[in-house]
């Protein structure tokens, strides 16, 4: 998945970066990232947009207002992927009564 994207917030803002810009987070940039290129796997500011389209014209881009094709922010995979209960366990089941996903430790203990 996007082990590249990163949650920042700014030193003295409040303005949270859910995509840094991937080239600019390289020069140790926190740079709000505006596009997705699906062929790179990486994201691009408005200005290294610019550059990569000149290099790589061919190549899929998505924007801001086509987020829904970009991959998920790796926090939001590791919150998906732990369990609240049991440390170290991930959640592999999902109990129709309680419509909620659980490990294995909860599904014996909790979801019968």
């Amino acid at each position: 998945m996007a082990t590249f994207s990163q949650s920042t917030v700014a030193k003295g803002s409040d303005s949270v970066i859910d995509f840094c810009c991937s080239p600019c987070l390289e020069h140790k940039t926190d740079q709000w990232a505006e596009f997705y290129c699906e062929n790179c796997l990486k994201f691009y500011c408005a200005n290294c947009i610019n550059l990569h389209g000149q290099l790589f014209g061919k190549h899929v881009t998505y924007g801001r207002r086509e987020t829904k094709k970009w991959p998920v922010p790796k926090e939001v995979e590791d919150f998906l992927q732990k369990c609240d209960i049991h440390e170290g366990k991930r959640p592999e089941l999902f109990c129709y009564d309680h419509s909620q996903l659980c490990c294995t430790d909860c599904s014996f203990l909790n979801h019968r």
